[in-house]
Protein backbone atom coordinates (compact mmCIF):
# COMPACT_ATOMS: atom_id res chain seq x y z
CA UNK A 1 0.00 0.00 0.00
CA UNK A 2 1.19 3.40 -1.18
CA UNK A 3 2.48 5.99 2.08
CA UNK A 4 0.24 8.90 1.99
CA UNK A 5 2.67 12.28 1.19
CA UNK A 6 2.35 13.45 4.00
CA UNK A 7 3.70 10.89 6.10
CA UNK A 8 6.33 10.05 4.02
CA UNK A 9 7.40 14.14 4.66
CA UNK A 10 6.59 13.42 8.19
CA UNK A 11 9.10 10.51 8.00
CA UNK A 12 11.88 12.35 6.21
CA UNK A 13 11.73 14.99 8.49
CA UNK A 14 11.84 12.80 11.77
CA UNK A 15 14.63 10.61 10.32
CA UNK A 16 16.72 13.80 9.18
CA UNK A 17 16.90 15.27 12.72
CA UNK A 18 17.53 11.27 14.39
CA UNK A 19 19.64 9.48 12.09
CA UNK A 20 23.54 10.35 10.80
CA UNK A 21 23.92 12.09 7.61
CA UNK A 22 25.49 8.63 6.10
CA UNK A 23 21.83 6.64 6.62
CA UNK A 24 20.60 8.74 3.61
CA UNK A 25 23.29 7.73 1.33
CA UNK A 26 21.11 5.06 -0.39
CA UNK A 27 20.11 5.15 -4.19
CA UNK A 28 21.91 5.55 -7.63
CA UNK A 29 24.57 8.88 -7.60
CA UNK A 30 23.31 11.29 -10.51
CA UNK A 31 24.31 10.62 -13.97
CA UNK A 32 26.24 12.63 -15.98
CA UNK A 33 24.07 15.01 -18.05
CA UNK A 34 20.88 14.34 -15.83
CA UNK A 35 19.04 17.75 -15.55
CA UNK A 36 19.37 17.48 -11.81
CA UNK A 37 23.05 18.02 -12.09
CA UNK A 38 22.32 21.41 -13.85
CA UNK A 39 23.18 24.94 -13.11
CA UNK A 40 21.62 25.29 -9.37
CA UNK A 41 17.98 27.37 -9.28
CA UNK A 42 18.08 30.97 -8.62
CA UNK A 43 17.49 32.03 -4.91
CA UNK A 44 13.81 33.15 -5.62
CA UNK A 45 12.80 30.39 -7.25
CA UNK A 46 9.92 29.00 -5.57
CA UNK A 47 10.25 24.98 -5.06
CA UNK A 48 7.35 24.37 -2.96
CA UNK A 49 4.10 26.46 -1.68
CA UNK A 50 2.79 25.55 2.28
CA UNK A 51 -0.89 27.14 2.77
CA UNK A 52 0.24 29.65 -0.05
CA UNK A 53 3.55 30.48 1.42
CA UNK A 54 6.36 29.89 -0.83
CA UNK A 55 9.76 28.09 -0.17
CA UNK A 56 12.27 29.35 -2.08
CA UNK A 57 15.54 27.87 -3.44
CA UNK A 58 17.39 30.44 -1.66
CA UNK A 59 15.83 28.62 1.92
CA UNK A 60 17.15 25.29 0.60
CA UNK A 61 20.53 26.92 0.36
CA UNK A 62 20.29 28.57 3.92
CA UNK A 63 18.69 24.80 5.64
CA UNK A 64 21.54 23.07 3.86
CA UNK A 65 24.15 25.10 5.77
CA UNK A 66 22.62 23.74 9.07
CA UNK A 67 25.08 21.17 10.59
CA UNK A 68 22.26 19.07 11.70
CA UNK A 69 21.07 18.70 8.16
CA UNK A 70 24.29 17.57 6.60
CA UNK A 71 24.13 14.89 4.09
CA UNK A 72 27.17 13.88 3.09
CA UNK A 73 27.50 11.27 0.14
CA UNK A 74 24.24 12.05 -1.01
CA UNK A 75 23.80 12.89 -4.91
CA UNK A 76 22.28 16.53 -5.37
CA UNK A 77 19.26 15.17 -6.41
CA UNK A 78 17.95 13.13 -3.70
CA UNK A 79 19.36 15.96 -1.19
CA UNK A 80 17.07 18.48 -2.94
CA UNK A 81 14.05 16.47 -2.58
CA UNK A 82 15.14 15.73 1.28
CA UNK A 83 15.71 19.40 2.00
CA UNK A 84 12.27 20.16 0.42
CA UNK A 85 10.45 17.74 2.19
CA UNK A 86 11.68 18.89 5.51
CA UNK A 87 11.04 22.60 4.70
CA UNK A 88 7.92 21.93 4.22
CA UNK A 89 7.10 20.03 7.26
CA UNK A 90 8.83 23.21 8.93
CA UNK A 91 6.75 25.65 7.85
CA UNK A 92 3.68 23.08 8.74
CA UNK A 93 4.85 23.23 11.87
CA UNK A 94 6.13 27.38 12.21
CA UNK A 95 2.72 27.92 10.84
CA UNK A 96 0.64 26.15 13.60
CA UNK A 97 2.96 27.50 15.93
CA UNK A 98 2.35 30.96 14.81
CA UNK A 99 -1.89 30.01 15.00
CA UNK A 100 -0.93 28.83 18.88
CA UNK A 101 0.03 32.16 19.49
CA UNK A 102 3.69 30.61 20.64
CA UNK A 103 5.40 33.69 18.63
CA UNK A 104 3.95 35.97 21.40
CA UNK A 105 4.77 34.00 24.88
CA UNK A 106 7.86 36.20 26.38
CA UNK A 107 10.17 32.85 26.00
CA UNK A 108 10.10 32.61 22.64
CA UNK A 109 10.70 36.45 22.21
CA UNK A 110 13.62 36.02 24.13
CA UNK A 111 14.94 32.81 22.67
CA UNK A 112 14.23 34.69 19.19
CA UNK A 113 16.12 38.39 20.09
CA UNK A 114 19.03 35.51 21.30
CA UNK A 115 19.50 33.61 18.29
CA UNK A 116 18.45 37.32 16.43
CA UNK A 117 21.73 38.18 17.81
CA UNK A 118 23.83 35.65 17.83
CA UNK A 119 23.50 35.07 14.14
CA UNK A 120 24.22 38.81 13.10
CA UNK A 121 27.09 38.74 15.19
CA UNK A 122 28.43 35.24 13.29
CA UNK A 123 27.38 36.66 9.50
CA UNK A 124 29.68 39.80 10.85
CA UNK A 125 32.43 37.90 12.27
CA UNK A 126 32.71 35.94 9.60
CA UNK A 127 32.81 38.87 6.91
CA UNK A 128 35.14 40.68 8.92
CA UNK A 129 37.49 37.91 8.90
CA UNK A 130 37.07 37.42 5.09
CA UNK A 131 39.13 40.81 5.05
CA UNK A 132 41.91 40.15 7.47
CA UNK A 133 42.43 36.04 6.18
CA UNK A 134 43.68 37.21 2.61
CA UNK A 135 45.81 34.97 0.54
CA UNK A 136 48.42 37.95 1.13
CA UNK A 137 48.07 37.89 4.65
CA UNK A 138 48.79 34.21 4.57
CA UNK A 139 51.94 33.85 2.91
CA UNK A 140 53.26 37.09 5.07
CA UNK A 141 52.53 35.05 8.12
CA UNK A 142 54.06 31.95 7.09
CA UNK A 143 57.27 33.44 5.85
CA UNK A 144 57.40 35.35 9.18
CA UNK A 145 56.97 32.35 10.90
CA UNK A 146 59.27 30.06 9.37
CA UNK A 147 61.96 32.55 9.14
CA UNK A 148 61.55 32.72 13.06
CA UNK A 149 61.73 28.90 13.32
CA UNK A 150 64.84 27.17 14.27
CA UNK A 151 66.33 24.83 12.46
CA UNK A 152 65.39 20.92 15.07
CA UNK A 153 67.12 17.45 15.20
CA UNK A 154 64.84 14.66 14.72
CA UNK A 155 66.05 11.02 15.65
CA UNK A 156 64.19 7.90 13.87
CA UNK A 157 64.92 4.87 16.22
CA UNK A 158 63.05 1.85 17.56
CA UNK A 159 63.20 0.53 21.04
CA UNK A 160 62.33 -2.15 23.18
CA UNK A 161 60.87 -1.80 26.56
CA UNK A 162 61.04 -4.62 29.72
CA UNK A 163 60.85 -4.27 33.25
CA UNK A 164 63.87 -5.29 34.46
CA UNK A 165 67.75 -4.11 34.39
CA UNK A 166 68.93 -8.12 33.64
CA UNK A 167 66.18 -8.60 30.95
CA UNK A 168 67.43 -5.45 28.67
CA UNK A 169 70.82 -6.36 29.43
CA UNK A 170 70.37 -10.21 27.70
CA UNK A 171 67.98 -8.41 24.58
CA UNK A 172 71.02 -6.00 23.95
CA UNK A 173 73.53 -9.26 23.67
CA UNK A 174 71.08 -10.50 21.51
CA UNK A 175 71.08 -7.66 19.06
CA UNK A 176 74.57 -7.03 19.55
CA UNK A 177 75.09 -10.70 18.34
CA UNK A 178 73.76 -9.98 15.44
CA UNK A 179 69.50 -10.65 15.97
CA UNK A 180 67.33 -8.32 13.81
CA UNK A 181 66.05 -5.57 16.62
CA UNK A 182 62.89 -5.44 14.82
CA UNK A 183 62.22 -9.57 15.64
CA UNK A 184 62.85 -9.29 18.91
CA UNK A 185 60.75 -6.48 20.00
CA UNK A 186 57.87 -8.14 18.59
CA UNK A 187 58.99 -10.86 20.55
CA UNK A 188 59.90 -9.38 23.76
CA UNK A 189 58.87 -5.63 23.61
CA UNK A 190 56.15 -4.24 26.68
CA UNK A 191 54.88 -1.65 24.84
CA UNK A 192 51.76 -1.94 23.18
CA UNK A 193 51.75 0.69 20.71
CA UNK A 194 55.62 -0.10 18.99
CA UNK A 195 55.79 -3.61 19.23
CA UNK A 196 54.00 -4.78 16.57
CA UNK A 197 55.70 -2.27 14.17
CA UNK A 198 59.26 -3.56 15.68
CA UNK A 199 59.44 -0.93 18.03
CA UNK A 200 59.29 1.67 15.45
CA UNK A 201 58.93 5.18 17.05
CA UNK A 202 59.29 6.64 13.95
CA UNK A 203 60.63 10.43 14.05
CA UNK A 204 60.40 12.47 16.95
CA UNK A 205 62.23 15.47 18.21
CA UNK A 206 64.26 15.90 21.79
CA UNK A 207 61.32 17.19 23.93
CA UNK A 208 59.12 14.35 22.76
CA UNK A 209 60.58 11.72 24.72
CA UNK A 210 61.47 11.59 28.21
CA UNK A 211 64.62 12.77 29.20
CA UNK A 212 66.87 9.81 29.71
CA UNK A 213 65.62 7.97 26.63
CA UNK A 214 65.86 10.89 24.39
CA UNK A 215 69.24 11.81 25.69
CA UNK A 216 70.41 8.23 24.85
CA UNK A 217 68.90 8.44 21.66
CA UNK A 218 70.04 11.73 20.34
CA UNK A 219 73.91 10.98 21.55
CA UNK A 220 73.93 7.31 19.69
CA UNK A 221 75.11 7.21 16.31
CA UNK A 222 72.96 6.12 13.60
CA UNK A 223 72.65 2.22 13.66
CA UNK A 224 74.00 1.72 16.81
CA UNK A 225 72.23 -0.07 19.98
CA UNK A 226 72.37 1.53 23.10
CA UNK A 227 73.06 0.08 26.32
CA UNK A 228 70.04 -0.34 28.71
CA UNK A 229 68.90 2.94 29.26
CA UNK A 230 66.32 3.55 32.29
CA UNK A 231 63.04 6.03 32.72
CA UNK A 232 59.70 5.58 35.10
CA UNK A 233 58.60 3.12 31.95
CA UNK A 234 60.54 0.94 32.54
CA UNK A 235 64.36 -0.51 30.79
CA UNK A 236 64.64 0.47 27.41
CA UNK A 237 67.33 -0.82 24.47
CA UNK A 238 67.30 1.68 21.51
CA UNK A 239 68.32 1.78 18.00
CA UNK A 240 69.24 4.93 15.87
CA UNK A 241 68.25 4.37 12.47
CA UNK A 242 68.53 7.85 11.11
CA UNK A 243 68.89 11.38 12.19
CA UNK A 244 68.04 14.72 10.34
CA UNK A 245 66.90 18.43 10.45
CA UNK A 246 63.27 18.43 10.92
CA UNK A 247 62.00 19.40 7.47
CA UNK A 248 59.97 22.75 7.87
CA UNK A 249 56.79 22.24 6.22
CA UNK A 250 55.59 23.83 3.48
CA UNK A 251 52.77 26.87 2.57
CA UNK A 252 50.92 24.28 1.24
CA UNK A 253 50.56 22.31 3.80
CA UNK A 254 50.34 25.04 6.84
CA UNK A 255 47.63 26.69 4.54
CA UNK A 256 44.89 25.67 6.26
CA UNK A 257 46.12 26.20 9.58
CA UNK A 258 47.20 30.18 8.95
CA UNK A 259 44.08 30.31 7.67
CA UNK A 260 42.72 29.53 10.44
CA UNK A 261 44.88 31.26 13.34
CA UNK A 262 44.41 34.50 11.33
CA UNK A 263 40.33 34.27 11.49
CA UNK A 264 40.67 33.19 14.75
CA UNK A 265 42.48 36.32 15.82
CA UNK A 266 40.66 38.53 13.30
CA UNK A 267 37.27 38.01 15.05
CA UNK A 268 39.12 38.17 18.55
CA UNK A 269 40.58 41.35 18.19
CA UNK A 270 37.35 42.81 16.92
CA UNK A 271 35.06 41.84 19.44
CA UNK A 272 37.98 43.06 22.33
CA UNK A 273 37.67 46.57 19.67
CA UNK A 274 34.16 46.53 20.23
CA UNK A 275 34.11 45.99 23.67
CA UNK A 276 36.30 48.70 24.51
CA UNK A 277 34.21 51.35 22.73
CA UNK A 278 31.21 50.14 23.81
CA UNK A 279 29.57 51.33 27.53
CA UNK A 280 28.96 48.54 29.34
CA UNK A 281 27.24 48.66 32.70
CA UNK A 282 26.99 45.39 34.51
CA UNK A 283 24.22 44.81 37.06
CA UNK A 284 24.61 41.24 37.96
CA UNK A 285 26.58 40.87 41.17
CA UNK A 286 29.97 40.78 42.08
CA UNK A 287 31.08 36.75 42.84
CA UNK A 288 32.08 36.28 46.45
CA UNK A 289 35.59 36.54 47.44
CA UNK A 290 36.72 33.33 48.84
CA UNK A 291 38.59 34.45 52.01
CA UNK A 292 42.30 33.60 52.44
CA UNK A 293 43.30 30.45 53.76
CA UNK A 294 44.33 30.30 57.70
CA UNK A 295 47.95 30.64 58.37
CA UNK A 296 49.70 27.87 59.76
CA UNK A 297 53.04 28.09 62.32
CA UNK A 298 55.92 26.38 61.89
CA UNK A 299 56.90 23.92 64.87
Amino acid sequence: MPMPSTLRRASALALMLALPAGAWAQGPATPPGNPAAAAPAAPETVVAKVNGAPITQGDLTVAAEDPALSLPGVDDAQKQKLLVDYMIDLKVGAQAAEAAKIADTPDFKRKLAYFRDKLLLDEYLEREARKAATPEAAKALYDQTVKAMKPEEEVHARHILVDNEAEAKKIAERIKGGEDFAKVAAEVSKDPGSKTEGGDLGWFSKERMVAPFAEAAFRLPVGQVSDPVKTQFGWHVIKVEDKRVKPIPSFDEMKEQVDQYLTRKAQQDLILKLREGAKVERTDAAPPVAPPPPETKKP
